[in-house]
């Protein structure tokens, strides 16, 4: 018979010896997830086949709301895995079980154009992977904290750095490589004359003749690392706590008045940071989109890199993880303590500087489009400035927003208010998906120019920030953490 999993945290005051097989796995299964979302767009639009070889493309504006539709129903199914892990079967076995479902949907797209109508089995293979990806989101940040005790709590903020950290290096090089996989066409002579130059740096030599990737090699790489964050997860399941669901009686803790009337507070945060992803998550649609009409060129003087014309899907799927590795460090060193002389900067303070800072970084692509549409020629890096401002603000404000999450959570609902704080991005995806269907016209264009909808955008998260301001202040802060054995 073998030996049950340990059921608490250990108590100690180090580091829990499960922390690096959930990073690990963080890692591979955000490549996974990010790498395919950076490709979706372009793909729907410039390369989507049937299988007897014939173009069948959506719109963009068509192809704008179907992304934010499957990106909210990937963080509406958070709702569903987050019952199913604190009331029947438990964290570890709620986050493996749907990670195999979640590998079969990336099978499926990395097989489209093969067989049967190319649409439909995308939108079996997505609708798997919202189930999957969905379905572990709360249990995954829910599990990392339930590593911890009262003797180790200090290390709870620094280890959801890490895990944050993780999930954008992850994103990171699927932003480098899977475009690359999806683009890459057939050349003459070298891979640096047509090409990538890095391509030739990362490989160390040159390639002559045919070179063709496509769709089922730029799919098929996210799917193999969704099997290999899978296995990596088994493989640590006897350094986990394994902290047992409730069962039945849980239904009735969440009946209770006191568990609702604090959801229902928590809520009322989470209903601003629902605006905040509606503009967020744009960067992979509207943001590309501009992007196409930026001189994407980088400048010769930049080793390896100098010369290459990045590909649109890559400036927001590059630059917005690369500046989470860069920034994290320094605002939890530097920009916090400092803020924290001045101000007492709890977590709600830091969500609402946060909410102008998208404020901030829609303004100036607003500005961009109008530059454009007025036949100025601008630089790629306009819009790069503005992500380094927009992933400013996702720090102060997803990150933050993850860990109070958890710690203002009951014990027994742990992943059921990680859930909830997943399914802000789904309503936010839900409210950008339905505006986007509602100013298009019959053939699937937008009503508002594109100047028009980055403004419309920018003025309502002002609105929402300021409203922000005044409901934060009656919010009162209150922990709570599992029991150490």
């Amino acid at each position: 018979m073998s030996k049950p999993y340990r059921g608490h945290p250990i108590s100690t005051s180090g580091m829990p010896p499960g922390i690096p097989f959930i990073v690990g796995n963080e890692l591979a299964e955000r490549f996974s997830f990010y790498g395919m979302r950076s490709i979706l767009l372009v793909y729907m639009t410039s390369y989507l086949c049937q299988p007897g070889g014939e173009l069948d493309l959506f719109s963009n504006k068509e192809s704008e709301a179907l992304v934010h539709l499957f990106v909210g129903s990937a963080y509406l199914f958070p709702i569903f895995g987050g019952l199913l892990s604190d009331a029947l079967w438990g964290k570890y076995k709620t986050i493996l079980y749907l990670s195999v479902i979640y590998c079969f949907g990336h099978c499926l797209l990395a097989c489209m154009e093969l067989v049967g109508d190319t649409k439909v089995v995308l939108l079996f293979g997505l609708t798997f992977i919202a189930i999957g990806s969905g379905g572990i989101k709360p249990c995954v940040s829910a599990h990392v904290g339930d590593q911890f005790g009262t003797g180790n709590r200090h290390l709870l903020s620094r280890v959801f750095g890490w895990f944050y950290l993780s999930i954008n290096l992850g994103a990171f090089l699927s932003g480098l490589l899977t475009p690359f996989l999806l683009e890459a066409r057939r050349v003459e002579g070298s891979v640096g004359e047509s090409i990538y130059p890095y391509f030739i740096w990362l490989v160390g030599e040159k390639y002559s003749g045919d070179l063709i990737f496509g769709h089922h090699f730029a799919f098929g790489l996210p799917g193999l690392l969704m099997a290999i964050a899978t296995l990596l997860f088994w493989m640590g399941r006897k350094k986990f706590a394994h902290i047992r669901p409730e069962g039945r009686a849980y239904f009735s803790q969440l009946a209770d008045r006191q568990n609702l009337y604090n959801l229902s507070k928590l809520w009322i945060i989470f209903s601003f940071v629902v605006l905040f992803w509606a503009l967020f998550d744009q960067i992979g649609t509207l943001w590309q989109i501009q992007s196409r009409e930026l001189d994407r060129t980088l400048p010769a003087w930049i080793p390896v890199f100098g010369g290459t014309e990045l590909l649109p899907a890559q400036i927001s799927a590059v630059f917005n993880p690369l500046f989470i590795l860069l920034l994290v460090p320094v605002f939890s060193r530097y920009l916090y303590p400092s803020l924290d002389k001045v101000t007492n900067l709890t977590p709600l303070k830091k969500m609402g500087i946060g909410l102008w800072l998208m404020v901030f970084a829609f303004a100036l692509v607003s500005i961009i489009q109008e530059c454009l549409e007025a036949g100025l020629v601008l630089h790629v890096y306009w819009q790069i400035i503005a992500c380094l401002i927009l992933t400013a603000s996702e720090i102060m404000v997803s990150i933050t927003c993850l860990e109070f999450a958890y710690t203002q959570a009951p014990k027994s609902m742990k992943s059921l208010v990680m859930a909830l704080f997943l399914l802000t991005v789904s309503l936010g995806n839900y409210l950008t998906s339905g505006v986007k269907f509602f100013l298009s016209d019959d053939a699937g264009e937008s009503l508002l120019s594109i100047t028009e909808e980055f403004w419309f955008w920018t003025s309502l998260m002002a609105v929402g920030a300021t409203i922000y301001i005044f409901v934060s202040k009656y919010y009162k802060m209150k922990l709570h953490l599992q029991d150490a054995c």
